[in-house]
């Protein structure tokens, strides 16, 4: 063989190609294991809202689908021998619900201009504010060769299924320079998460919060729980159905009075116990031998996520209790890094958890409407910075004096 047949043949298998997967059936178990953060057993930290059985979760209990304006629309990157080299679940969109990175004012500007916003590309998990992977890579992959691959795939479908944008939302900072350089507008925003410094117990965590915080915290836990009210921890094989049924309960109370319609129906958290039962945590609040309130969380390798919450009895403080302490008891017994407790709210900075950035990147297909966002972006950009020192100057946090 020449040395031109030697080059060839290389090339031919550095081309990618990228197919859209209507549903996760398009990949099987194995081939979505092998990529980076979607198992506990890989060197990757695991994200549980990536994992082949959330996904497909989602989709087999017509919780995401035409209806709900959730199209899966995953993108499969190949090499020549149909050999997978990454992925990004990715859903077209026909409306902006269940995101949680507005941009009803971008549609709402590009319709008045006569454009058409919707469908659009979200590269996203449905209805989750958690940072996480996006840009997946399979673990024997060249990695940055990978998602630079698949941010062109994203520009790609865009373009030629004629849609206003792509929106790749809560990926990890690591990725925005890569995805800067392929032409994406960067977006930010603020969440709050608790930090777990190798605490061995709750004490030790209020022991670096300034007197006054310690105290108003204790006070805050005993009101929780001053009418009887005891905690039950239950995942792995105590999510049964009789305690999903409850759950479901309170979670269908506060979500309908919340935002009207959830999300998420009956089927798909029975589905999710079957599929990942080890990876959930429910936080139930029981009083006079029955469940009141309760809140699930969602295991990672280092991070607890929190994410919904309901009850159906009101008691002070037991929304605190039940979503925020009981969370950080949680993560410092089994000795996770980070709570994500979920999208927005200030008065998590009280009970201990700190401002973070969170991160967003968008393709605008339309020039005049890329200039245009591209400047509100620099604006928002500078507000949400000066929001994150703001609030980093008045944690809960015993001041240190430097000499």
């Amino acid at each position: 063989m020449t040395q031109d047949q030697d080059r060839e043949k290389a090339e031919a298998k550095d081309k990618h190609m990228v197919r859209i997967a209507t549903s996760m059936s398009a990949f099987t178990q194995a081939e979505w294991d092998s990529l980076s953060g979607t198992t506990q057993q890989q060197n990757t930290p695991y994200n549980p809202f990536i994992s082949y059985g959330f996904l497909k979760s989602l989709e087999v209990t017509n919780c995401v689908g035409i209806h709900s304006g959730w199209q899966p629309h995953h993108l499969r990157l190949e090499n020549a021998d149909g050999r997978l080299l990454g992925a990004m679940p990715c859903y077209a969109k026909t409306n902006s619900q269940g995101e949680y990175v507005f941009d009803h004012g971008w549609a709402d500007a590009f319709e008045r201009a006569g454009g058409r916003y919707y469908p659009k590309l979200q590269g996203s998990v449905p209805f989750t504010p958690a940072t996480g992977p996006r840009l997946l890579v399979a673990e024997d992959s060249n990695s940055s060769i990978v998602k630079a691959a698949l941010a062109e795939a994203v520009k790609l479908v865009t373009d030629r299924l004629e849609l206003s944008s792509a929106h790749i939302t809560f990926l990890p900072q690591d990725d925005v320079p890569l995805l800067k350089a392929a032409g994406f507008l960067h977006r930010t925003d603020q969440q709050f998460h608790f930090f777990n410094q190798g605490f061995s117990s709750y004490n030790d965590f209020l022991g670096t919060l300034a007197s006054r915080k310690r105290k108003a915290l204790r006070k805050e836990r005993r009101e929780a729980l001053a009418s009887g009210i005891t905690i039950d921890w239950l995942t792995g094989s105590d999510l049964s159905e009789a305690v999903w049924d409850d759950f479901f309960a309170f979670y269908m109370d506060t979500g309908s009075r919340k935002w009207g319609r959830p999300y998420l129906n009956r089927h798909f958290f029975s589905l999710i116990s079957e599929y990942m039962a080890q990876d959930i945590l429910l936080v139930m609040a029981r009083r006079n031998g029955r469940y009141i309130a309760g809140a699930i969380n969602f295991i990672g390798s280092d991070t607890l996520y929190g994410r919904n919450w309901g009850c159906i009895e009101d008691h002070p403080f037991l929304h605190f209790e039940v979503c925020y302490h009981q969370a950080i008891d949680f993560a410092i017994a089994h000795r996770l890094k980070t709570v994500e407790a979920g999208a927005q709210g200030e008065h998590k900075l009280a009970r201990g958890y700190q401002p973070v950035t969170t991160h967003s990147m968008h393709y605008i297909a339309h020039p005049g409407f890329r200039r245009a966002v591209a400047d509100y972006l620099r604006q928002e950009r500078q507000d949400v910075a000066l929001t994150h020192d703001y609030l980093g100057k008045h944690t809960p946090f015993r001041k240190i004096a430097v000499d």
